[in-house]
């Protein structure tokens, strides 16, 4: 089910134009970031305003219906990271052009949502060019 223009429109102004879970800018990107369900409808998410992020396609397509990933550090099952629940700075840290996770979360998200494949390296070098990296969280 479609997310109503309204909550996709609050959703958007929240997230000031960047991807919630990589923090990448639309600006500079060449595909419209999707409203996303953090829980997915199939797992008894709803579409309200608490459940609804930001994601650049290369996030959500890699995110799917998942909630979970395994911390390579552990080899255990964590929740992924959750952008309206937790605080991006506790979980992540920008080292160059790379997203180190920092916590079980952080680490199970970087790794599920392919977050330091060479292409956003390359991405996150431009938006430095543009004054958009790194962003302020």
């Amino acid at each position: 089910m479609a997310v109503p223009e309204t909550l996709s429109q609050a959703v958007r102004l929240r997230a000031d134009g960047r991807c919630q879970y990589c923090l990448m800018h639309e600006s500079l990107q060449g595909a419209t970031f999707h409203v996303e369900h953090i829980i997915p409808q199939s797992k008894g998410g709803h579409s309200i305003l608490e459940n609804l992020a930001l994601a650049c396609p290369g996030c959500n397509l890699h995110k799917a219906d998942r909630t979970t990933a395994v911390d390579p550090a552990t080899g255990e099952q964590v929740p992924l990271f959750h952008p309206i629940r937790q605080r991006w700075s506790e979980h992540f840290r920008f080292k160059g052009y790379e997203m180190e996770g920092w916590t079980p979360v952080g680490r199970a998200t970087v790794a599920m949502l392919n977050l330091n494949h060479v292409r956003r390296q390359r991405i996150r070098e431009v938006e430095e060019a543009f004054g958009l990296y790194p962003p302020n969280r």
